[in-house]
């Protein structure tokens, strides 16, 4: 089975982080193909990142089409382009958000998203209510942390983000914490040894739950909403995406 995971972001030690957690969390004979698009934010922390880094994704899902792909894992937490890449796919596809909410809501009654920024934690509210999630939700907390300070050693991110999560545990009601920024994904054992409760993280969650789904022989139903999109002409720097009459 193969699965590619991207980290719509163009910071590629962020990418490789991601890729190793992901092939950590894989059950032998899975293989993990951890991208990030040729083009996009280096970081996606607004509404406007996410607009911007779809374009590259959609082309890293059109290229893993190409190539065979089982099974994709979107690797952001706000989940851009989930929709638009499973009309392109035939196998399953994931946001880690959705994937990290979920498998929280199998483990705990109530659980707490621990983000980066607060500008981005009307996102993951607005997804855990499209989810069905919101009932298991118990609080959206933000370190205000930028992204790209999970990758500067110098930071102190990772206390920053313990912090946080122990203010969610006297606080909030919550048995599960749900770490909301794939680049701490590497973060999610140690800190449920040190916090004593089980924190997820999207990536490996995610891939765990698509080799369950592949393995059932599911796939993206093309029957209506998420049928293959049609084909049309695209204009100026868009041209590139135009689907073909042989769309299936």
């Amino acid at each position: 089975m193969r699965i590619k995971v991207i980290n719509p972001n163009t910071t590629q030690s962020m990418t490789d982080k991601i890729g190793a957690c992901a092939r950590a969390a894989a059950r032998p004979g899975t293989e993990v193909i951890a991208v990030s698009p040729a083009m996009g934010p280096v970081s996606i922390e607004s509404h406007y990142d996410e607009a911007l880094a779809t374009p590259g994704l959609l082309a890293e899902i059109a290229a893993g089409e190409a190539a065979g792909v089982d099974a994709y894992l979107i690797a952001c937490f706000g989940d851009p382009g989930l929709k638009a890449a499973r009309e392109l796919a035939r196998g399953p596809v994931l946001g880690i958000a959705e994937a990290a909410m979920h498998a929280a809501s199998f483990i705990g009654s109530r659980f707490t998203v621990v983000t980066t920024l607060a500008r981005t934690m009307g996102q993951a509210h607005h997804l855990a209510e499209a989810y069905g999630m919101a009932r298991f939700c118990a609080r959206v907390r933000a370190c205000e942390l930028p992204v790209l300070e999970l990758e500067d050693p110098r930071s102190n991110a990772r206390a920053r983000i313990v912090d946080e999560c122990r203010r969610a545990l006297d606080e909030d009601g919550c048995d599960v914490l749900v770490l909301g920024c794939a680049g701490m994904a590497d973060l999610c054992r140690s800190l449920s040894e040190e916090l004593g409760v089980p924190v997820i993280d999207g990536v490996s969650a995610g891939v765990t739950l698509l080799e369950s789904l592949v393995s059932l022989g599911l796939k993206t139903s093309k029957r209506g909403e998420l049928a293959h999109p049609l084909p049309k002409p695209m204009t100026g720097l868009m041209q590139p995406f135009a689907l073909g009459s042989g769309a299936r």
